[in-house]
């Protein structure tokens, strides 16, 4: 077994997991995973600058992480982080922390192509998918703050692309009433449906047997779905829904005041003011598979994390490029 850390910076949280894998077999055990919502991307699409609060939140966690794996024994580390990481006028001081934090390591946090996040998250997200024998082909969907990965394949990728719709992105561009209007709604959904649109010329979205949903928001909407008193890990990954009942918690959460959302057990309350554009990013998708024929909806806790701590694993180091496929392309930051 190797112990490897991985940890996923993205527009709206930061994520660490530590694990034993098993290089022959691929197989993950957990020794410690963590989310935590510091918001590294707030304000970025407006001002070109990282936050002062959220850089200083951030990289306090960073560190508290690079702690944890120290104390844990992890011999490697690969910190993969959102684009505003290299792309704010302000990123330097971001990388200089997150150096600084991991110097034990030697880590630098990496902004990686749109094929090899695509890669990643598909890896991840679909071993377990195999395993308990739900069909492909796949479309994983890796909803995040900034951008919304789609990724279609079975054992490996078959084309994948990343648009500029998020929970954070869509929240900050179009959803400010409490609850949001019809027009602020109607905005929201328009951006949605045309990065859907732009999507599908590059990801074919026909013949998909088990469309596979991803990240915060996806597993908040399952929890909502499934009527869970607290969140359950345990209980959302792998869960299988019908596309009606993904649209009606959508539905519930996008029209419910901040308040009555900030009431529910399972709501993580770094996600309270941001789960209504998520919702909406999520009932689209669903939607538009939906009237392709789509029936099975799964959801994953599995994801670009899982892939990440995998390709430590695999390299003992800085990660070698994942296998992508042909004529992927990015749009946008990462999530």
């Amino acid at each position: 077994m190797t112990r490897v850390g991985a940890v996923d910076c993205g527009t709206n949280s930061i994520r660490l997991l530590v694990a034993d894998v098993d290089p022959g077999t691929g197989a993950l055990t957990d020794v410690l995973r963590r989310m935590e919502v510091v918001r590294l991307g707030h304000g970025v699409d407006r001002t070109g600058r990282i936050d002062p609060e959220a850089m200083r939140r951030t990289l306090a966690m960073a560190s508290e992480y690079a702690g944890q794996c120290r104390e844990l024994g992890a011999t490697a580390v690969r910190f993969v982080a959102t684009s505003a990481s290299r792309d704010a006028d302000n990123a330097d001081e971001f990388v200089a922390g997150v150096r600084e934090a991991f110097a034990h390591y030697g880590v630098t946090p990496e902004v990686v192509s749109g094929d090899e996040e695509a890669a990643l998250s598909f890896r991840g997200a679909t071993g377990d998918l195999r395993a308990a024998g739900l069909p492909g082909p796949y479309l994983v969907v890796d909803l995040g703050g900034g951008s919304t990965e789609l990724v279609r394949g079975e054992s490996t990728v078959e084309a994948a692309r990343s648009v500029d719709v998020g929970c954070v992105r869509m929240t900050e561009r179009h959803l400010h009433s409490d609850p949001p209007t019809d027009e602020e709604l109607a905005a929201a959904t328009r951006d949605v449906d045309a990065a859907l649109d732009l999507a599908a010329e590059r990801v074919p979205l026909e013949g998909i047997a088990t469309l596979v949903g991803l990240a915060g928001s996806v597993t908040t909407v399952t929890a909502h779905a499934l009527h869970l008193p607290a969140y359950d890990p345990a209980r959302i990954h792998l869960a299988e829904l019908t596309p009606a009942e993904v649209v009606a918690a959508c539905d519930s959460l996008v029209h419910l005041p901040r308040a009555e959302r900030a009431a529910l057990g399972f709501m993580h309350p770094g996600r309270v003011d941001v789960i209504g554009a998520g919702a909406l990013v999520w009932r689209e998708v669903v939607q538009r598979l939906a009237g392709l024929g789509v029936q099975r909806v799964v959801t994953s806790e599995h994801d670009i994390l899982d892939g990440i701590a995998l390709s430590v694993a695999t390299t003992q180091g800085p990660a070698a490029q994942e296998p992508t496929a042909q004529g992927t392309a990015t749009q946008g930051p990462p999530a």
